[in-house]
This record gives C-alpha cells, sequence and structure tokens, in this order.
C-alpha cells in the first residue's frame, strides 16, 4: 500500500504557495515554532486571512537552508473525509521517505486498521534516523471524527523524530492536555498572529515605497486592521490603484468590494444561520457578553454560540474588563461588514436592536453604553432619563461621546426641560472646545431659578472655569475655583475636574509649587486610579513639570501615566491623549524622536478639539517632527492649517504660537521677507492684547521672540530689546526652556555685535540651565546660532565638571556645519579627537546594522523606530562625517573602531 493512494493525488497538494519577493518574515513567531524541533506538535489557530499559510511557508524555507527535511501537506474539501485524508497524510509521509506499508483499505476505520497504519508509520519513521516535520495546511477542512481519532493515535503514540505542524482556523478536535503538560506543543493562534505596529509598516513600505504612508496613516491602517494581514494586503492593492483614496481610508476599507466578498466567502459562507445571525446583532455592539446577548436576541443558548464563535476564531476578541463577564467584541472591520449585513433587516429593527440593548446597559450599570444605544435606537427620553437619574458618583468622561451623540439629536427645549441633562451639556461642550454654546445653555440654567439637584447648584462654578479654560482666562479660573478648593464633594468626577482646572491654571499663571501642593493635598484614592477624570487630574502634572522646564521629571512621570491610562482605559481614551500629549513634547525634547513620533501619531484629538494649551503644545511638537523627518513646507503647511482651525474656535493665543513658529521655519527655508510679513501680523495679534494675565501674557512675549529672530542678523540691538520683552516674561511666569532658548538668541545678536565675551556668557548661561533641565532640542533646533558658541565653551574649556560633560554630549548632536568656524578650529571634545565622538550611540547602532547589510525597512524594524527616524539619522551621519553614501560611513566607522 506504498503507491496506490498516491495515484490520482495533485503534486501541488505537497507544495506551499510561493512567498512573493515582498513577504515579511515574522521573526517572532518563525522562532517560536523553531521550538518545534524538541516538540511533537505545533498547532497554529487563527482566522481566514491571519497568515498562517504565510508563515508556515517561510518556516519551511528556513528549516530547508538549514538541512531539516519538511514535507508539506495542503488539504482541501476532496480530504474531508477518513479515506480522503488518509490517503492524503499517506501520500505527504511517503515523500518524507516513510512508507506505509499495510494491506488495510482506506476505508477501514476499526481500531485495528488505525493501529496497523500507525505501526507501519513508526517502522518507517525510525528506519530514517533523523528528525523530519510534516506540516498539514487547512486541518480545519477534515471532518471525519475518524480522521481525528487517527491523528490522536499518532500523536499520542507516532515516533519521536515525527514532528507534525498543523494549520487550522478552527481547535481541532484533539486531546492536547497530555502534550501541553510534557512541554511537547507549540502554540500560536490569532491573539499572536496579526502584524504588530513596526511589522505593518515594514509590509507597507515593502508593498508601497518608502515614506508613502505617514506616521498618522500607519496608526490609522493599524488601528482599523488590528494588523489582520489580509486586510493590510487589500490596503495595499486599494492604495496602489487610487491614492487618492488616503484621506479616505477608514471610509473605503471595509465597503472595499473586495473586502465583502473574502468575508462572505470565505467567513459567512461557513456558518451555519443561526450563528451568522447571531454575530450580525450582536455588531451594533461595542462589545458584549452571553448576558447581553441573550437579553438581545431572545436566543436560550447564547453561551453555546457564542463559545463557538471563539472556538471557529470568527474574528472575535476577549476584552479585558473590571467585572467577572467574559466580554467579546468583534475586529472592526468583520463588525462593519456585520453591520452592513443586518441593515438588510430594516431601520426599525435595527431601532430596536439597540433600545433593547441600552436597557440592558441601564439596568447593568453601564450608563454609557445605555446612552449611546439610547440615542442610536432614537429613544431619547429614555437616554435623558438615564442621565437624569445616574447617581453623581458614576459620572465620568465615557458619557461625552455619547451625551455630545444625544445633544445633537436632542430638541433644546427638551434639554432645557431637565436640569441635570442641562448641567452635563454644559459642561460636555465645555470641555470639547465649544465654549460659546456652553455659555448660551448655561445662562439658560442659570435662569431656570435654583437647581433643584444639589450637585448642580454647587458645581456651576465648574462650567464657568471649564469655560474660561477654552478662553484661556486662567486668573478668571483660580477666582472661580479657589473659594472652593478644599470643600468635601460628594461626586468624585466634579471633584476631579475642579483639581484638573485649578491645577492647570496655576501652572498657567507660573504658581507651580501651588499646582504641585494642590494635587498633594487632594491625593487620588487607590480605588479612584484608573478612573478617567483622575488620571486627568494627574496628568496636569506632565503639563506643570513641561512649562518649568523640568524635562526629565516630565518624561519620567507621563510615560508612567500613560502607560496606566492606555492600560485602563485604552489608547482613544481623553486621558491617554493628554498624558501623549505632554510626554511627546518631552520626547522630542530630549531628542527621542522615534518615540515623540509614535506617541503623538494618530491622535488628531490633541490637535482639533483639546484644551489650548494641549493643542498648541502638541501642535508644535508634530511640526517640528515635520520638519526634521520631512521638509519646511512640510511643517509650514501644517502650522498654515492648524493656525486655520484655532481661528475657528478663536483660540488666538494658540495662533500667536502657529505663526511664531512659521517665523522660524520660513527662516530656515531662508525666505526673510515672508518671515516678516508673518511677524508683523503677529504684532498686530499681541497689540491687540497689551496687559494680560496668564497664558494671555504670553502674546507680546511670542511676538517679541519672532521679531527678534527676523532682526537678529541686520539689527541684533533691536533683537536684544525684543529679547528683553521676552525675557521678562519668561522669568515672571518661570518658563525654564523659553528663558535658555532667550539666552541662546541672546548670545547670537551680542556676537553680531562684536561683544564676544557677554556673548559666550549668555550662552555659558543657556548651557547650564540646559544642563539643569535636561534640554536637548531647544539648543540643537537653533542650529549654528547654539552650535558655534557651543563648541568655544567646550574647545576653551569654559565648563565645568558635569555642565562640560553634558555640553561635550550635546555637542555630539549637531552637525559639522552647527559648530564649524570655532575658534580653536579643532577638536570637538576637548580631551577626544573629533573624528572618534561624533556619533551618538544610535547613530552607532545604525550604522552597525548598515554594515551587516540592512535595508533602511529592515534597520528601522530591526531598532522598533521608523523608517524616517533611521533617513533621518544616516542624514546626520553624512552630515556629520561630511560624506555621501553608506558604505563611505560605514568605512569611516570600522576605521575607528565604532563597528566591527
Amino acid at each position: 500500500m506504498t503507491t496506490q493512494f498516491t495515484r490520482h493525488l495533485v503534486s501541488t497538494k505537497f507544495s506551499p504557495p510561493r512567498i512573493g519577493a515582498k513577504h515579511l518574515p515574522r521573526a517572532n513567531l518563525l522562532a517560536q515554532l523553531n521550538r518545534i524541533h524538541q516538540c511533537r506538535l505545533a498547532l497554529v489557530t487563527g482566522s481566514a486571512g491571519y497568515g498562517k499559510t504565510t508563515l508556515l511557508a517561510q518556516w519551511r524555507q528556513a528549516c530547508l537552508k538549514a538541512g531539516a527535511d519538511v514535507g508539506w501537506l495542503s488539504l482541501s474539501a476532496d480530504d474531508n473525509g477518513y479515506a480522503g485524508f488518509c490517503a492524503a497524510l499517506f501520500a505527504a509521509l511517503q515523500r518524507l521517505g516513510i512508507p506505509v506499508e499495510t494491506d488495510m483499505p482506506l476505508e477501514d476505520t476499526s481500531a485495528v486498521a488505525m493501529d496497523t497504519a500507525i505501526a507501519a508509520i513508526v517502522r518507517g519513521a525510525e528506519a530514517l534516523q533523523r528528525d523530519v516535520y510534516l506540516i498539514l495546511d487547512d486541518y480545519h477542512l477534515v471532518e471525519a471524527s475518524a480522521a481525528h481519532k487517527f491523528m490522536q493515535k499518532l500523536l499520542d503514540h507516532g515516533p519521536g523524530n515525527l514532528h507534525l505542524v498543523l494549520s487550522s482556523r478552527v481547535t481541532p478536535p484533539l486531546s492536547l492536555s497530555r502534550l501541553r503538560v510534557m512541554d511537547q506543543i507549540v502554540e500560536l493562534d490569532s491573539a499572536e498572529l496579526p502584524f504588530d505596529l513596526p511589522e505593518t509598516r515594514v509590509f507597507l513600505d515593502e508593498n508601497l515605497g518608502a515614506g508613502k504612508i505617514n506616521a498618522d496613516e500607519l496608526g490609522l491602517i493599524q488601528e482599523l486592521t488590528s494588523g489582520w494581514p489580509s486586510c493590510l494586503q487589500l490596503i495595499v492593492i486599494m492604495l496602489k490603484s487610487r491614492p487618492d483614496t488616503r484621506s479616505i481610508l477608514p471610509h473605503l476599507v471595509w465597503r472595499s468590494s473586495d473586502l465583502q466578498t473574502y468575508l462572505t466567502e470565505e467567513i459567512m459562507a461557513h456558518l451555519p444561520p443561526e450563528l451568522a445571525g447571531l454575530a450580525e446583532t450582536l455588531s451594533i455592539f461595542r462589545r458584549f457578553n452571553t448576558s447581553l446577548a441573550e437579553s438581545v436576541t431572545d436566543i436560550p443558548h447564547t453561551a453555546e454560540l457564542l463559545t463557538r464563535m471563539e472556538d471557529e476564531n470568527l474574528l472575535i476578541i476577549r476584552v479585558d474588563s473590571d467585572d467577572r463577564s467574559v466580554w467579546y467584541r468583534f475586529h472592526p472591520l468583520f463588525g462593519e461588514f456585520l453591520a452592513t449585513r443586518l441593515e438588510r433587516r430594516g431601520s426599525a429593527a435595527v431601532r430596536e436592536l439597540h433600545r433593547r440593548g441600552s436597557r440592558w446597559f441601564a439596568d447593568n450599570g453601564f450608563l454609557a453604553e445605555a446612552i449611546r444605544h439610547a440615542s442610536l435606537g432614537e429613544d431619547l427620553e429614555f437616554a435623558t432619563s438615564v442621565i437624569e437619574r445616574a447617581a453623581p458618583a458614576t459620572w465620568s468622561l465615557e458619557y461625552l461621546s455619547p451625551t455630545l451623540h444625544l445633544l445633537d439629536r436632542l430638541p433644546e427645549e427638551t434639554l432645557f426641560k431637565h436640569q441635570r441633562l442641562l448641567f452635563l451639556a454644559c459642561l460636555t461642550v465645555a470641555l470639547t472646545a465649544r465654549p460659546a454654546k456652553a455659555e448660551g445653555w448655561l445662562a439658560h440654567l442659570d435662569a431656570s431659578g435654583t437647581p433643584t439637584h444639589p450637585d448642580v447648584s454647587s458645581s456651576l462654578p465648574l462650567i464657568r472655569a471649564a469655560i474660561a479654560v477654552q478662553r484661556d482666562d486662567m486668573q478668571r479660573v483660580i477666582d472661580l475655583l479657589e473659594p472652593q478648593r478644599d470643600a468635601a464633594m460628594e461626586n468624585p468626577f466634579l471633584q476631579y475636574v475642579l483639581l484638573a482646572e485649578l491645577a492647570s491654571a496655576y501652572s498657567a499663571t507660573g504658581q507651580y509649587a501651588k499646582a504641585r501642593r494642590l494635587l498633594d493635598a487632594h491625593p487620588i484614592p487607590l480605588a479612584d486610579r484608573n478612573n478617567d477624570m483622575a488620571l486627568v487630574a494627574e496628568a496636569t502634572v506632565i503639563t506643570t513639570l513641561m512649562l518649568a522646564g523640568e524635562v526629565r521629571e516630565a518624561e519620567r512621570t507621563g510615560s508612567l501615566l500613560l502607560a496606566r491610562s492606555v492600560k485602563a482605559l485604552g489608547r482613544r481614551s481623553i486621558s491617554a491623549n493628554l498624558c501623549a500629549g505632554g510626554l511627546a513634547d518631552a520626547y522630542y525634547e530630549l531628542d527621542r524622536i522615534d518615540d515623540a513620533r509614535e506617541t503623538i501619531a494618530n491622535r488628531r484629538g490633541l490637535l482639533q478639539s483639546s484644551a489650548p494649551e494641549v493643542m498648541i503644545r502638541a501642535s508644535l511638537c508634530r511640526a517640528r517632527l515635520d520638519l526634521l523627518q520631512e521638509s519646511p513646507e512640510a511643517a509650514l503647511s501644517f502650522l498654515q492649517q492648524q493656525a486655520g482651525h484655532m481661528r475657528g474656535l478663536r483660540q488666538e493665543r494658540a495662533v500667536a504660537h502657529m505663526l511664531a513658529e512659521q517665523v522660524k521655519v520660513l527662516l530656515i527655508k531662508g525666505d526673510r521677507a515672508r518671515a516678516a510679513d508673518v511677524s508683523a501680523s503677529l504684532d498686530e495679534l499681541a497689540h491687540a492684547h497689551p496687559a494680560e494675565q496668564g497664558y494671555r501674557a504670553e502674546f507680546p512675549a511670542v511676538a517679541a521672540l519672532a521679531r527678534a529672530r527676523v532682526v537678529l542678523t541686520d539689527y541684533p540691538d533691536r533683537a536684544l530689546a525684543a529679547l528683553e520683552i521676552t525675557r521678562s516674561h519668561a522669568a515672571q511666569f518661570g518658563r525654564g526652556r523659553l528663558l535658555a532658548l532667550v539666552d541662546i538668541l541672546q548670545s547670537a545678536a551680542l556676537d553680531n555685535m562684536e561683544r564676544s565675551e557677554e556673548a559666550i556668557a549668555s550662552m555659558a548661561k543657556a548651557i547650564e540651565a540646559g544642563h539643569r533641565l535636561g534640554l536637548i532640542r531647544t539648543l540643537v533646533d537653533e542650529g549654528a546660532l547654539a552650535g558655534k558658541p557651543l563648541a568655544r565653551l567646550v574647545q576653551e574649556k569654559l565648563l565645568q565638571g558635569p555642565v562640560m560633560q553634558y555640553a561635550q554630549d550635546l555637542l555630539d548632536k549637531f552637525s559639522n556645519a552647527a559648530t564649524a568656524d570655532a575658534t580653536t578650529g579643532g577638536s570637538r571634545r576637548a580631551n577626544a579627537p573629533r573624528n572618534q565622538a561624533v556619533l551618538t550611540q544610535r547613530e552607532v547602532e545604525i550604522l552597525g546594522l548598515v554594515a551587516q547589510a540592512m535595508s533602511n525597512k529592515r534597520i528601522a524594524l530591526t531598532l522598533n523606530i521608523t523608517l524616517e527616524t533611521v533617513k533621518w539619522n544616516l542624514r546626520n551621519i553624512f552630515s556629520k562625517l561630511g560624506v555621501s553614501s553608506r558604505y563611505d560611513a560605514m568605512v569611516w566607522a570600522r576605521k575607528h573602531d565604532l563597528i566591527q
């Protein structure tokens, strides 16, 4: 029986699909699969399109290169029965050199026949005296229970040198507990198969070309697809054929006819009607559990169906939850696809599902979701009642989105009849950059007389303070909230709103010690550490530290807070956004460019609808990243776009900062005329705000700084006069970074006036501040204005101790051009030749990978950084070394023993 069962089998069953030239090696997964050399079985399970076959083809190729014997069997629907399966399996074993010699007919499913075949496999494998591996792809197509029984026997009693690898869309009906206990199984599932962000980046760059997708688009694609390989491939095809679709990518991907066809044919076609119907019904929920499913569908055995969905990897994901229920969600694109199928039942049926869901969520205390589904179900009366009867202790930032959705549908006359709803409405729009609407609704709330709800009447100052925050009137915030600072509040949400607003106001007015004491005096209880508004209050610490210039501490605090926010509430949460804004600013200042870009990427709310200070810092960080990693034109375009958006919000201080940054970029481009025009517009804006307090006091300081830049070369005396205005503001409000910047520009102005000793003293002052605060980009971004005097300070040994070490390290980050013509013309460091200390640790690391013949894309994946960051570092390397190619840079590094 060694040949008859191979007669009618096509040879393609025994060869994997060809791996494309632009495939992405899954290094981590391949390393896990390599554990099978000591195991009996490897099991790879995941839904359709998750790259199981490609992964195993890569692994097979790597094993063959290493000299291993690896067989392949692609199972098909024809192999679902016992005889067909055995025929294919025995043929695959025979190709591996294991003859299955038995006279038993293939149709015989008796224990004797199976044992005989297993014995033949054992004899044949042991005769090889070497390890062999057999991959069975698409094992989920096998349906015969006898076939699974045969595989179980082969796993339990098979030869030790035969290693089996199964790929399947569902967990096969095999008993694997014994193998797990003996550590004889390698398991990969749908949680591990999707691409992570670096892999997605490399995949898109390989297929679309380097730099075609920016960090924001990359983050959006990763979030949209959750790393689903087949969907990423569809996006590549779409963007290649229609590059103009990038701007509307979220709306086009799931509507793609290719994706619709794929999901219909590969997933829905294999589901029984009851399971497909349940999946469609649950698609309206962002998360669901058994109880919700039973309530909405009236199907008594939903628990069994949900378990089956999970077992069959139906693009369903478990969701972490604080309660004991098992929650699920669908893959975002699959959920959208199911929702479109659900629409065929009619709008009335869909509304009824939303209404049922809203009542279940309300009954179980999930009020934000109750409001959302009541609103979607057009049951506005129920949504209103949920808010009205909600206990104040349950209020949270989760209310913002569903409340805004409800307010868009609710007639104002209905809103004005419900005081608590009107109060939350005022607070919601005030916190989301719509102060004018909040003021209008607040007037109605005031006109309605004394509020009947105590928590409303005592909290009206919070709304007025939230409006003042959006108006940049931070002194009014202090005046409103200081009288309530130490008053006991029963509503923890409102207590944290007060802390966040008042701490922000103290920081804005330079009262950093007060801001810290406020938060120290009102510590967050352990039970509320993951409360969304409590995290927002804690996030004000990051802003306080950055305003004071304490960058290193801001990075330490911010990274911990962001990690907590993401873990507790998700990457899209308001607290995570606020933490990310401050942390990205810190990362940028510390020259952690790739970290800054990844932190700020795809956070539209930071740039569009946050508090003014948050939007300003995030926008400046984004513009500076664009300048470094793309071009001055990209930075200018973004700044102009943001200035227009902020004018629409009537946030004039934010507009002033965007204009000032434009002046800086235009001067880098050498366009002095346009820079002067923008500076003049900025002066006009400053003249409209001559004597303000807090944040509003920044207008003359920002305008003066921009004016000083414009006249620095031709009229240094005017520059000095303008810088004194900025210095006075920075000193009054304790803005550490701004003071250091003023000293740098003052040094340049004094040098232009040939007052060299004063110039070098001013620069030394800036270096001392930079050392104390941890500044890097504040100095490096000024180029030669900072680089040349810094080089002189180092070369003439005009600094001492740790400050000197800081200056030497900082000097390495400048290009040759920025430090040329220093007075001594000698070494970059006082104690080392220039060519031995010019490169940063990251640049040396990149050169080491260049020496391994790695492409830029592979370097980015290896170091887990963006492709733009690799290119930017290479440009710096070429500039510092005075070379023009990767090869010349590598030769230089080897010559000076920096790399092997």
